[in-house]
């Protein structure tokens, strides 16, 4: 197997690697900032601050930057001088602090929250998905998702979803309008929580399936939030790859010049007090054998 490579250390907790532009993005949890750097980790920049903690990142048509606000329920939209002002308040639709997101080419942002307060120990809960369309507009697309996590969107159009406390991915297929239909299981890995007490519910994850990212043969690599690895799917649940790291894998995603560097985002764990005392994260990456394909 390919050597596993540090890219970025001494980082609080890192989420969300996006590949754009020839440069790998990631948003920092407890540091509050969105960061870049070029495939071998040198060039740092801080791209972004953001207070109440950023999380997914995606991309207008026009190039502007998308960056999900957790605390404040909002999507921030970077402009060309650098300046961020809010895209969408999503406060109002929402019943847990905003998640991953992913943008379609047209600029509409689908975007999950967590439901519950999962820091706090709160009983899990399904929510909702929604879509917030380029002018900032926000509709509810899709209900009953255990904690909608990492997301792509196929070549051909089909959005997939992370379900973290589900133990499966969802597919659906993107209509013209943004609209979601055909809603269908595309992996499963157990079955759905039977008990809503936050430990219990944890103990019955197979898989627990965080931040992805898509690659050309239609196989998505998964971060597995419980199990310390990056896995790699095929539609129906099959396990392909795995690459044990040693430690958390909270998200992954294919990019690099040639879109064959895996890159995961690793930590001790997801412990909000322990991640934000220390600086013990790093942003991984190892070589794999097919390169990305669709969105993010």
């Amino acid at each position: 197997m390919p050597e596993i490579t540090t890219v970025l250390s001494d980082m609080s907790y890192l989420e969300c690697p996006r590949w754009h532009e020839g440069r790998i993005w990631v948003s920092d949890f407890y540091m509050h900032q969105v960061s870049s750097a070029r495939e071998d980790g040198s060039d740092v920049r801080v791209e972004a601050d953001v207070p109440a903690q950023p999380s997914g990142l995606g991309w207008l048509p026009d190039g502007r930057l998308l960056i999900i606000s957790q605390h404040d329920h909002t999507l921030l939209r970077r402009e060309v001088g650098g300046s961020l002002v809010t895209h969408a308040d999503l406060t109002d639709h929402v019943s847990g602090d905003l998640n991953d997101m992913v943008v379609d080419e047209q600029g509409r942002a689908f975007v999950g929250n967590f439901g519950f307060d999962l820091m706090a120990g709160a009983p899990v809960e399904p929510t909702v998905l929604l879509r917030v369309d380029p002018e900032g507009s926000v509709t509810q697309v899709a209900d009953d998702l255990w904690f909608p996590n990492g997301s792509v969107i196929t070549d051909d159009g089909v959005l997939l979803v992370d379900e973290t406390f589900g133990n499966r991915i969802t597919a659906f297929d993107i209509t013209a309008d943004g609209s979601l239909e055909n809603r269908r299981v595309w992996a499963s890995f157990g079955e759905l929580p039977t008990q809503r007490d936050l430990q219990t519910a944890l103990g019955q994850l197979v898989v627990g399936p965080d931040g992805c990212g898509l690659d050309a043969e239609g196989a998505l690599w998964v971060a597995d939030a419980l199990g310390g690895r990056a896995i790699r799917v095929r539609e129906g649940g099959e396990i392909a790859e795995e690459i044990a790291v040693g430690s958390g894998v909270f998200a992954c995603m294919l990019g690099g010049e040639d879109g064959r560097t895996l890159f995961l985002c690793s930590a001790p764990d997801f412990d909000r007090t322990a991640r934000s005392a220390a600086r013990e994260a790093n942003l991984l990456s190892i070589r794999v054998d097919v390169p990305h394909a669709g969105l993010p």
